[in-house]
Order: structure tokens, then sequence, then C-alpha cells
């Protein structure tokens, strides 16, 4: 078991963030470090699973970083390095970078009242239920305006009517996100793409650009440029050594839940690891994180048709995907987000250099898988004399026992383990997804 415990910590010990210093890209140039597959534990006759899935689901372009070096980089079709896609709501998330920078700044309050930027009577509501909106609500999309208007991206002021008082309600509602933007130009005095281009692009090199298409203002920019927003955000808001988003109150109430109504939601970025999550559209609490085969601690840029930015600190894990729609239903990028992570775990190589050490026994199955409260597992029989032994990612037991094959994992985290069976000289080893 000793040798087996020594092989997990140095097949994970590469997925511990920050034990290592990050490396950044210079600012302009296509020059990027890299990393080896099997420098993670990963099996590179795996990687074609996980390319295979991504092109069938209308994948344009996928990177998977880790403590900033490039890992995985794929492109599919006439689509490559060098082209343009857009982030769609995705980019919500880059403004609520610039939010944060205006704020650093002097420049403006989340807690002022959003008709102190846009003026009264930017909503139809009565003007005291309008005086309640501020620059938080409509980052944490508590606006109470309704969402369920005929067009939930309108924003003019006869499409934003009064539904509750804000912050009593949360609804996903792209109207008073998109006058952020609004917001931002009064409060800096200057053009969003300006604004974007002087504290974001000089700074890190995410080069973009902002487009107006009916009422929203959509970035569009190579994959590349997805990949360093999240290193960015990887550092806690600075690229480097230069600073960028570099409150940590803001930084951290950005990145953690921002209310009670949705905890898998902070300051326009989607939450994983949350008891609950609601999805656009829902006013239903889900059960559970919202990517449970994701790093628990993963926050993530979500726009339509799976343009996705996912942050894991714990693990420096950067993934991106660009493309068109994984499929015909509004919920299914959120949803092909976490199959790609089911993916990802799988490319982990099983730990055979130590199995050798034994006699093998028959492979162990374990069910439900993914599983919440419980697992069952298949091995030894009853009235046999074994341990078994639950491990992290990052090789740390989390549970052990004697003698059993039901297992309570309801105070796990969400994430992918190792259980490890030792009976009569033979190792039984599978993985599992909380």
């Amino acid at each position: 078991m000793r040798q087996f415990i020594i092989l997990l910590a140095v097949i994970f010990s590469s997925t511990t963030n920050n034990a290592q210093s990050l490396y950044f890209p210079p600012l302009t140039g296509n020059t990027w470090e890299t990393l080896s597959p099997d420098s993670l534990g990963y099996c590179e006759d795996r990687i074609d699973a996980l390319y295979d899935l991504l092109e069938i689901n209308n994948t344009k372009a996928f990177l998977l970083l880790k403590d900033g070096r490039i890992v995985l980089e794929k492109y599919f079709g006439t689509f490559t390095q060098d082209s343009i896609w857009y982030w769609a709501s995705a980019g919500k998330s880059m403004t609520a970078a610039l939010v944060g920078i205006a704020q650093q700044e002097g420049l403006l309050s989340i807690e002022d009242k959003t008709s102190d930027y846009l003026g009264t009577g930017w909503t139809a509501c009565p003007p005291d239920k309008e005086d309640l909106i501020t620059v938080r609500h409509q980052l944490t999309m508590t606006s109470g305006l309704d969402d369920q208007v005929p067009d939930h991206f309108c924003t003019l002021d006869t499409c934003l009517r009064y539904k509750a008082d804000a912050g009593t309600r949360w609804a996903y509602h792209n109207g008073p996100y998109t006058l952020l933007d609004g917001v931002l130009a009064a409060a800096t005095g200057q053009n969003f793409n300006l604004y974007f281009n002087q504290r974001i692009t000089q700074k890190t090199g995410i080069s973009g650009l902002w487009v107006q298409a009916g009422y929203n203002n959509v970035l569009f920019s190579k994959a590349r440029s997805m990949a360093r927003f999240g290193l960015l955000m990887l550092n806690n808001g600075t690229w480097n050594t230069t600073p960028v988003l570099t409150d940590p109150a803001y930084f951290e109430a950005m990145t953690t839940p921002s209310q009670d109504l949705n905890p898998s939601y902070g300051y326009l970025w989607w939450l994983n690891g949350q008891p609950t999550y609601k999805l656009p559209g829902l006013q239903v609490n889900i059960p559970g994180p919202l990517f449970p085969a994701a790093p628990s601690d993963v926050y993530a840029a979500l726009g339509k048709d799976g343009q996705y930015i996912n942050v894991s600190p714990s693990t420096g894990l950067v993934m991106v995907r660009m493309g068109n729609s994984p499929g015909s239903d509004d919920l299914v990028p959120a949803l092909f987000n976490d199959d790609i992570w089911v993916k990802i775990n799988e490319l982990v190589c099983e730990p055979s250099g130590v199995l050798s050490c034994n006699e093998i026994a028959t492979p162990l199955i374990i069910y439900p898988n993914p599983a919440s409260d419980f697992i069952h597992l298949e091995g030894p029989k009853a009235g046999s004399n074994f341990s078994v032994e639950i491990f992290d990612c990052f090789g740390r037991s989390v549970l052990s026992g004697k003698n059993n094959l039901n297992l309570g994992i309801k105070h796990l985290a969400s994430g992918v383990y190792h259980v490890v069976i030792q009976w009569d000289n033979k190792i039984w080893s599978n993985r599992f997804v909380k």
C-alpha cells in the first residue's frame, strides 16, 4: 500500500497549484511554453477520445493550461490559432473584471445606484423601485427586473420592468447586465473598447474587440486570448508582476457566492462546488455542484453555444473551449462543460507501475459512478480480511476502513477519487467521480 501511495503522490504532485511559479507568455507574438501531457500523469493514447468528444460536438478550439503552460491545444476543421470567434456571455466575466478595475481606480463604487450613471428613468419601474438597483445588483443578476419580457436582451427602458425588489430575486437577465457598458462609459469617460484596451490588452496581451450586435456588446478574440484571461484570473488579477485587477476584496467577492439566491453565481462568474445552483430561465434550485466532474473550486465564464473559460486555482488548470453549440437546448452548453471535465479526468493513467508489484485481481467495480452520497464496491467476498482506502487527486488519504464495500462519501468534496483495496497480497483500484 505504501508503494501505491507514493505513486499517487508522484502522479498528482504536478496538479498542485502555486507550488510552482506560474508561467506567462510574452505580451506579443505566438511564443507560449508547453508541458507534455505525461508530465501530468496523462496517457497520450487517451487524448484522442477527448478530441473526438470535442469534434463531434462542434468545437472549434480547445486549450488546457497547467500553471500557465499549454498542455493541450487543438483546433478543428478550418479553425486555426489565428481565427477569431465570439465569447458570447463568457464576455460577462471580462466585464466584471473591468468593473472591478474601475472601482479600484475610484471611478465608481458597486454600491452606487445604477441611475447615478444611466440617469433616472432608465427602467420602466416606479422611481422608488428603480432607486433600489445598484451596480452590484447588475453584477449578481439580482436587479429584480422581469426576465420574462418578450426580449430579455432589450436594454430600452420599456423592456426593463419591475418584477421584485432588487436583491430579492435571482434571474439571468441580459438587459441589465449589458447596461454595465453604459455604467463603465459614464464612470470612466471613455469608450468601452478604449478602456478595455488600456486596462486589459496593453497589460496582458489579451487582444479582442467588443462589437455591438443588436442590444448586445459581444467580445471577439482568438482562443489564446481566452486562455490569457483564464491565466490572469488564476494569478488573482495580476499578469506576471503587472497589477491589473488588484483589489483582493473585489476579486474574492467576484469568484465566491455573491448572494444566497443562487450560491453558484459570483460577479458574472459561475461557481462550482456549491450546494445548489440555478440555470438561466429557471427559478428552481437544483441540488449539487454545477460541474460534478470538475475540481470543486472551478469558477467559469460560460457563454452561449459553449464558449468556456474554466479556472481551477487548486490544480493550476485553465480550460478553454470555443465553438458552435453542442446541442439545441439552451442548458446543454453548461452540461457539456462537465462532459469535457469527465474526459479530462479520464486522461489520468492508471497506476500500473505499482500494481505490477502484486498479483492483480479482477478490476474493481464502483457504482454509482458518478456518485453523490455513497459508493458500492464489487471486490473481495464477504468474510475476507481486506482494507479500503480512498485518495483524492493530490494523493491524500481521505477515507479508510476495513472489510466494508459500502462507503459513505457525502462528506467528500466534488472531484475525482481513487479507491484502493488491498487483500491477500492483491491490489484492486479504480476511480470514481463525486
